[in-house]
């Protein structure tokens, strides 16, 4: 089951990282030569500090990512010290 585009969706917030479900990349030589490809981004929904919640537009599967591993979000949602 494809889930629904999620409505904070943007196409101008973008972000360029792999889909753990389609992997649409996998071919790519602009996103293996790690440069912002116009075909294979993902909707950046929002963010909690270095966490960030994406949606792929291709298989609609949404996820999130600690960009900076090691680290956790603090309570209340702010990403400043």
């Amino acid at each position: 089951m494809r889930l629904p585009t999620d409505p904070q969706a943007d196409p101008s917030r973008r972000a360029w990282v792999a889909c753990p479900v389609c992997d649409d990349a996998r071919h790519c030589a602009t996103c293996a030569d790690r440069r912002n490809c116009d075909d294979h981004w993902r909707y950046l929904i929002s963010n909690d500090g270095p966490v960030v919640h994406l949606q792929c537009p291709r298989c609609t599967h949404m996820w999130s990512l600690n960009t900076r591993p090691g680290t956790s979000p603090r309570p209340g949602g702010g990403s400043c010290p």
